[in-house]
């Protein structure tokens, strides 16, 4: 008698599941991919299915460049960089928009051009801004990570939060 409800309460169980909610594929904002509609890419950076990165070195002391691309078939223009962000690898967007004129790393808008935007600075200039994030290589892994994140504007005046970059740096 006991077996029989058992083998009873699974077939039901087995019906109900067949009967189940359909997956349509549609998500909550939280459970989703956030992609824009025209993607920002960073021609000439390295990744390892991680944020992109550049490589320099601190007794170098070469300028960091970071050149933002969106693609030719989009139909629109870079107008500027709005804003800039920089810090050790954990800032966000939040980051971002809580950043002012005095906090932000740029204190004007760069201009694009086309496609492209370019963004330069030098480690000098981050450790001004930033005195509190280390730039000094650490024994392992023989390198350390600063990052940046960038509000860039359209020429239709949309603006798009493209992934965080980062540079690491080497003695």
């Amino acid at each position: 008698m006991k077996n029989t409800f058992i083998n009873i309460l699974l077939l039901a169980l087995l019906a109900g599941g067949s009967f189940s909610c359909k997956d349509d594929l549609v998500y909550s904002d939280l459970v989703r991919d956030n992609r824009p509609a025209i993607p920002v890419t960073f021609p000439g950076t390295t990744t390892y299915g991680f944020n992109p990165f550049i490589v320099t070195s601190l007794a170098a002391g070469a300028p960091i460049q970071f050149t933002l691309s969106i693609p030719s078939t989009s139909g629109r223009t870079i107008k500027e960089i709005t804003k800039v962000v920089g810090g050790a690898t954990g800032i966000n967007v939040a980051t971002l928009n809580a950043a002012t004129a005095t906090t932000a790393f740029n204190s004007a808008p760069i201009a694009g051009s086309g496609t492209t935007a370019v963004f330069t600075t030098t480690l000098a200039a981050f450790k001004a801004k930033y005195p509190s994030v280390a730039t000094a290589p650490v024994a392992l892994p023989n390198y350390t990570e600063i990052q940046f994140l960038f509000l860039v504007t359209l020429d239709d005046g949309t603006q798009i939060v493209p992934e965080p970059v980062r540079v690491r740096i080497v003695a």
